[in-house]
């Protein structure tokens, strides 16, 4: 899909412009947008309208051709509900619903001209940002292993935003264009078979990013992660026979004297649970467990095409956990990369001991900001859903602070996070009679339990989680992955140049 900005004035009117469709916003209250307006010149649209051809409710279309006034050979009328106040949900469905009518047509360049700097307590960077993802998502294909590809979607291929063509709207663009590219890689590794995406695949998808967007990139093996006394990560790995892979980009856009954020992935490419197997039904979607490193990987991705002038480290820990006569049993006892001793219960709560590594790994960076990404409890999806990532980290005037613009970030990208609290309380329960750490906790709060475990690695620098078990992936009908939290991880790095 190629996008383009086109200011329309005076000397340039919607009507005058040519195109194979133009897409202009009519309302509830039987109102036209001023660009519907500008086209209707011979109240064609004002009549459709009235005769109940369709209702302006949000998400509503209505396709008119040969429209007198209009030199687009098609109008598409759009519903965007209450003129008074639209909002971010009812644009967003009228640009799904007019995108959707775009891939249908037997054009191939369109004009989107709603209003979108109306949109309630949204400006147009938002607005821009929700076209390119929609357009991206209405076309991106989950067919790349089938024998016989699905038919390629015809339809609309350019299309043209009307606002004002400025430096910040064609800022804006660009950072769309760049975080719905990083969104595809995201959803296309997640997506992939566990036989094709192992570790050793997430690492030369890494090697590739470093060579198109000239990021240093190298990989550990399991006899350097032996070298460091990554106990706790190797001890995911015993059971499979893929190597493990710990991967670490450098996007060192700013200045040299700059502290970087390091981004953590959890990069379980398939989880069985080890010896304590999960239930079979389902556990396909268990390929979607290096949706962490899947989210580093986009969002370097992101950065890369943007150019970002700011420092970022990605560090991601790729790994299968599979059962087999060398797998780690439930009461072996690890020692992890900063000298805690793990006694692990449950080898399904493998996350946290390859993240415990990676997060002490990260020490060596001096960071000014680590978050990890993982998703790392079913809990998490009962507290929030599918709807928010789960955000922990300490309760301090740094961390908060950190936690204030991880939140604003998601909120702005329209990927939102949620805080959940951590604490001694949380500690407390992973208290074991043989180690010093249990890698469960006892029963409540399995979210909580999870990040406060992750929180004693990481105690040497400015932290926060995200737990994105319930906002990575969808199942179902619907089920591939969503490409989240890229949006969210992004807008948060922008804001720090």
């Amino acid at each position: 899909m190629d996008f383009s900005i086109k200011a329309f004035d005076t000397k340039n009117t919607i009507a005058t412009a040519k195109a194979g469709v133009v897409a202009v916003a009519v309302f509830e209250n039987k109102k036209l947008s001023q660009a519907a307006k500008a086209l209707d010149a011979a109240g064609e649209i004002s009549a459709a309208l009235k005769s109940g051809d369709i209702s302006g409710k949000a998400g509503s279309t209505l396709l008119l051709r040969g429209v007198k006034g209009a030199s687009a050979e098609r109008v598409l009328l759009v519903g965007l509900g209450s003129e008074d106040s639209i909002s971010e949900k009812s644009f967003a469905a009228g640009v799904a619903a007019a995108l959707k009518v775009f891939a249908t047509l037997g054009a191939s360049d369109a004009i989107i001209a709603l209003p979108m700097t109306e949109v309630k307590e949204r400006d147009v960077n938002w607005a821009i940002r929700c076209v390119v993802q929609s357009a991206h998502e209405g076309v991106f294909r989950t067919d790349g292993q089938k024998s016989k590809k699905d038919p390629a979607p015809a339809g609309v291929k350019k299309i043209a935003l009307a606002v004002t063509n400025t430096a910040a709207t064609k800022l804006a663009l660009a950072q769309a264009i760049a975080i719905a590219n990083g969104m595809d890689l995201t959803k296309e590794l997640a997506n992939l078979s566990a036989n094709v995406c192992t570790p050793t695949y997430l690492a030369n998808t890494a090697k590739k990013l470093g060579k198109d967007y000239k990021f240093e990139v190298e990989v550990l093996d399991r006899k350097q992660l032996e070298a460091l006394k990554m106990n706790s990560f190797l001890s995911v790995t015993n059971g499979s026979e893929q190597p493990p892979k710990f991967i670490i980009l450098k996007h060192m856009g700013g200045k040299a004297k700059d502290a970087p954020v390091v981004l953590v992935g959890k990069g379980i490419t398939f989880d069985t649970g080890g010896i304590s197997l999960k239930a079979g039904p389902g556990m396909d979607e268990m390929k979607f467990d290096m949706g962490g490193a899947a989210s580093v990987l986009g969002t370097f991705r992101a950065i890369g095409e943007m150019n970002l002038k700011l420092n970022v480290i990605g560090v991601i820990a790729a790994c299968e956990n599979m059962p087999s006569g060398r797998a780690t049993k439930p009461g072996d006892i690890v020692t992890s990369m900063n000298g805690l001793t793990i006694e692990i219960l449950n080898t399904d709560a493998e996350g946290r001991l390859v993240l415990c590594d990676a997060l002490t790994y990260s020490e060596r960076f001096n960071p000014a900001a680590v978050v990890d990404i993982a998703t790392l409890t079913g809990a998490c999806i009962i507290a929030l859903g599918h709807h928010k990532s789960g955000l922990f980290t300490r309760d301090d005037e740094a961390h908060n602070k950190l936690a204030e613009e991880l939140l604003a970030a998601g909120k702005a990208a329209s990927d939102t996070a949620w805080r959940l609290p951590i604490g001694e309380e949380y500690n407390e329960q992973l208290k074991s009679n043989f180690a010093d750490l249990a890698n469960i906790g006892t029963p409540g709060g399995a979210s909580c339990t999870a990040a406060a475990f992750l929180e004693n690695f990481t105690r040497k620098y400015t932290w926060a989680h995200l737990d994105i078990a319930g906002t990575a992936w969808k199942s179902g009908g619907a089920k591939g992955a969503t490409g989240r939290p890229v949006p969210l991880l992004t807008n948060f790095l922008i804001n720090r140049t």
